[in-house]
């Protein structure tokens, strides 16, 4: 996120939460939050809030989280398709296997679902 951004009034109150966590788990004293609290009413800008939490261990307000990195762009896999002669080749398997191994008229149906598949692929 940028710097010079400017805070929403939901990200301040954000701030003033975390810094009162800070103050519930003994790291800030009442005198230090009031100071911090104050300065983050009136930050305008990230770049003004960052200072105040330099010093913490997490918590953060999220506004000062480093945003993960953008995802990189995966390379494009080339899809394969098949051509036109897939359908006849389905056939002679359906008639092979009909042949040697499942003698039942079922295995004709492997072409019309390769054909309707191929159907669905095109552009």
């Amino acid at each position: 996120m940028s710097e010079d951004m400017r805070l929403s009034d939901a990200e301040r109150n954000e701030a003033i939460e975390v810094l009162s966590e800070h103050v519930r788990t003994g790291r800030l004293d009442i005198d230090e939050f009031g100071k911090r609290s104050a300065q983050a009413s009136a930050a305008r800008t990230t770049a003004e809030l960052r200072p105040l939490f330099k010093d913490l261990p997490e918590p953060h307000p999220s506004v000062l989280r480093k945003a993960p990195p953008a995802p990189k762009d995966r390379p494009q896999v080339p899809v394969r398709r098949f051509g036109p002669g897939v359908v006849p080749i389905a056939a002679i398997i359906a008639l092979l296997l009909f042949l040697t191994v499942a003698k039942t008229w079922l295995v004709f149906v492997l072409p019309v679902v390769v054909a309707l598949a191929m159907g669905s692929r095109t552009k």
